[in-house]
């Protein structure tokens, strides 16, 4: 262990923020930091839109389900994949050439490269003394989002943070154990499947303590029902419409 390890091993999603403001050297290091990530071929296919201006963060607060910690944190990150920028170098430089800018591949890149250089955004911010929680709720109402943001072809938004000075105590929720996820040289479905079982017992004594009770639903009876109902599928006709997945 050192101290970044310590640091990311403290991790917790935090939903209410002090009015602290996050001051513009903290908000171009932590997203400089966040630009150090790893990027394949080094196409750094996103960008980030910090919001700051109170009535545009409660417009992206309602259309990311009413979640009014978007509304009070101070700064707001909307971390989007973007390829408009390499479309627009392919245009330029070589014409005469057929773009496969809409190839699901070059979707797995763009939004690979968002999500490395977020997680790298978030363990800078919080080593700054800042939490953060991430916001997938943006891909609800995904059309508004970018209509509001004015994001074009090519471009859309994976999520957001929130980041600001904590108002709340929380505890650290359980991960899974550590044999499920990690394998040695091949897949093991059975190891996958016992560590699940032992997540259960660990959830549910967790969830259990946390809501005085109130709720013991095991992980993966939580996990079935998220995936046996249909979420956002207006996502798909919305990135195909953006120019993605085409091919």
């Amino acid at each position: 262990m050192n101290e970044t390890i310590e640091l990311m091993m403290k991790h917790r999603s935090v939903r209410k923020f002090k009015s602290d403001p996050v001051s513009e050297e903290q908000l171009a290091a932590i997203v400089a930091a966040g630009q150090m990530a790893s990027s394949s071929s080094s196409v750094q296919a996103y960008t980030v839109i910090a919001v700051t201006d109170i009535e545009q963060k409660a417009k992206l607060a309602e259309l990311a389900g009413n979640q009014a910690y978007v509304n009070e944190c101070p700064v707001f990150l909307v971390w989007c994949a973007d390829l408009y920028r390499l479309s627009d170098a392919a245009k330029r430089h070589l014409p005469e050439k057929e773009s496969y800018a809409d190839s699901t591949e070059n979707f797995m890149v763009a939004t690979i490269d968002a999500a490395l250089a977020s997680q790298n955004a978030a363990l800078a911010a919080e080593s700054l003394g800042f939490g953060i929680v991430y916001i997938g709720g943006l891909r609800t109402r995904i059309e508004e989002v970018a209509e509001l943001l004015g994001l074009p072809e090519g471009v859309f938004p994976v999520y957001g943070m929130c980041i600001g000075v904590a108002d709340q105590e929380t505890g650290i929720r359980p991960r899974l154990p550590l044999d499920a996820v990690l394998h040695h040289n091949r897949y093991n479905a059975e190891q996958s499947i016992k560590g699940v079982e032992q997540y259960d017992e660990t959830t549910t004594a967790y969830m259990k303590e946390r809501t005085n009770g109130e709720r013991t639903t095991p992980w993966s009876e939580l996990m079935a029902k998220r995936l046996t109902e249909p979420t956002r599928l207006q996502v798909r006709p919305f990135l195909e419409g953006k120019g993605f997945l085409k091919r």
